[in-house]
């Protein structure tokens, strides 16, 4: 368990990618083989040349190759394998490098991923350190034959339930990850990557209506409406602009956005992040559209002075001013001005419980 977070703020910590953890701790397996040095660090270089060293737990011969782990550190971002034992084995054969999922690491079981049907869930850039690494080392001491590499992560099929991957098709466990080899606290770039390829899955797989949804109650509801598969529900999270600015290049059929009053609110003042931390809801707006749809002078201060925005709807609905169909006709007219003419487009807003307060189609 982590430690609480401090009351002073302090500059965030950045850590490292699963990527490299396991190019860190295939290079110390297969150095022990080919040297006989069993390390308790090893030392690599990031795709943009960093060279950083990481602490190994262990580094060990086993009946056939060797293996050596690493305990994943993830700085202060709040990443589901941080603390997680990730380690390598490898074995020497004939030539190349042959990668396979181990203990914890899953499979691609669904097209539409940047790797094919049937291989490890080991992504492109880590495979390329890997192999580079490798490579490099096998130069270095003269060995002229390939290695097999299983990468593994301890209790990663557990942890993966709660990443997106069963959904993606990716079944067995966690996928190795990275672009940098560095995990840079709150970037959320592995969120908004899984977003994507959510989008690419589904419709590499012929479902061209997706529905993108802000949390479980949205999800919820969209399967309530339109009887979705997990397949074509996206978990788009704060993260909306990901999903907007995806359709561009990856369009549908259909789009339907749900989510909480509150971020659709956000949504309709054209914030494509829909955090707190980088948007805010906008009482005055509310109280404009609340008056270009009838509201009168006394229902527009209130909601001035609301303390939330459910406070604010639940003020507007109780003498008949449909403020959630507004807030989502606005979001809708974002949306559109986003994604291609082609795709059609519908906004959904829901309270805490997931029942629909607003919808704009």
């Amino acid at each position: 368990m982590r430690d609480e977070t401090a009351e002073q703020p302090a500059p965030l910590r950045s850590g490292l990618t699963t990527g490299s953890c396991a190019t860190a701790t295939s290079l110390a397996a297969a150095r022990l083989l080919l040297t006989g040095q069993a390390l308790d660090a090893a030392q690599i270089t990031l795709p943009k040349g960093k060279q950083v060293e990481m602490r190994l737990e262990f580094c060990r011969l086993l009946d056939e190759g060797a293996e050596a782990g690493t305990l994943k550190d993830a700085g202060d971002d709040p990443d589901v394998t941080h603390g997680a034992l990730l380690y390598s084995q490898v074995r020497l054969i004939d030539d190349g490098i042959r990668f396979v999922a181990g203990e914890g690491v899953g499979t691609v079981t669904r097209p539409g991923l940047v790797l094919g049907v049937g291989e490890p869930a080991i992504n492109p850039v880590p495979r390329r350190m890997i192999t580079e690494h490798l490579t490099a080392l096998a130069l270095e001491c003269g060995y002229g034959g390939g290695f097999e590499v299983t990468v593994n992560v301890r209790d990663g099929a557990a942890l993966a339930l709660k990443t997106m991957n069963p959904r993606l098709g990716i079944l067995g466990g966690l996928s190795i990850l990275g672009t940098s080899g560095i995990v840079r606290p709150f970037s959320c770039a592995a969120y908004i990557a899984s977003i994507h390829q959510g989008i690419d899955v589904a419709t590499t797989n012929g479902y061209m209506h997706i529905a993108a949804c802000t949390g479980n109650a949205s999800e919820d509801t969209m399967r309530r409406v339109y009887n979705l598969p997990e397949i074509a529900l996206i978990e788009m999270g704060d993260f909306v602009g990901a999903v907007l600015k995806h359709l561009r290049k990856v369009p549908v059929d259909k789009l339907s956005l749900c989510g909480g009053f509150g971020k659709i609110s956000k949504l309709a003042a054209g914030h494509m992040d829909l955090h707190s931390r980088h948007s805010s809801i906008n009482l005055e707006q509310l109280a404009g559209w609340a008056a270009d749809i009838g509201a009168d002078a006394q229902l527009q201060a209130a909601i001035r002075g609301a303390n939330t925005s459910q406070q604010a709807l639940a003020m507007a609905s109780a003498v008949g001013v449909r403020l959630g169909d507004e807030v989502c006709r606005h979001a809708l007219l974002f949306a559109r001005s986003v994604v291609p003419a082609q795709v059609q487009v519908e906004v959904f807003a829901i309270d805490r419980v997931g029942g629909i307060v607003g919808e704009a189609r």
